[in-house]
């Protein structure tokens, strides 16, 4: 019998409804690192109607979609979109954000809803991502286009557990930056941060997803 949707992970209903990810994300659903929560358990802790989402994902699913399946396409390609598309474009998106937060707190410090201390968290979660995406090219990704299978499961092992640390860095981001809530006449640079700030967590989450709940599956 078909396990209800309800009952079935996030991660797994991210991989296998293209889409579910925006809906996901519209509800703050982690679907990365939280990926082996239920569905079920998921929306009752955020305060959630689980059957009401259950029936929008199935109407998704009956959808015709641009997404690309990834899980129908061979690991080498997974990984060249994995490089291009995340670890190329979070490299720009963090050197960008990390010089708009340093000067957003330097012209606006005194207001209260500044998100001070942002520019420096930014700086190390630049410091750290780029060691983790550097592990990933020079190891592990190497060790998985070649076929090494178990002899892989050592460095998966460690990034999960370095995926779970860019989670919660992702949730200290919003809480840094107020819920991404501009306040009333925002500058142009502060609304351009909280822009490019909430591109990088849906990114961040995003490429997770595909590495934990698709490609490190693969092993």
């Amino acid at each position: 019998m078909t396990t209800p949707l309800v009952e079935q992970t996030l991660g797994q209903l991210a991989s296998q409804i293209p889409g579910a990810t925006r809906l996901f994300r519209d509800h703050r659903l982690d679907f990365c690192c939280g990926g082996d929560q239920s569905l079920r358990h998921a929306a009752n802790v955020r305060g959630l109607d689980a059957e009401q989402l259950a029936e929008r994902l199935a109407e998704i699913s009956q959808q015709p979609s641009q997404d690309t399946d990834w899980n129908q396409q061979p690991t080498a390609a997974l990984i060249a979109h994995i490089l291009t598309r995340y670890h190329a474009r979070h490299r720009q998106q963090l050197e960008e954000l990390t010089r708009l937060a340093d000067r957003v707190e330097q012209v606006h410090g005194a207001n209260p809803a500044c998100p001070r201390g942002l520019g420096d968290f930014l700086a190390v979660l630049g410091e750290e991502l780029d060691n983790h995406m550097q592990k990933e090219e020079q190891v592990l990704f190497p060790m998985l286009e070649q076929g090494y299978g178990a002899m892989a499961d050592g460095p998966i092992s460690v990034m999960r557990y370095e995926h779970d640390q860019h989670g919660d860095a992702l949730e200290r981001l919003l809480e840094l930056s107020h819920g991404l809530q501009l306040p009333e006449h925002a500058c142009n640079t502060w609304r351009a941060l909280y822009r490019g700030l909430e591109e990088l967590h849906d990114d961040l989450m995003q490429h997770i997803h595909l590495e934990n709940n698709i490609l490190f599956l693969r092993q």
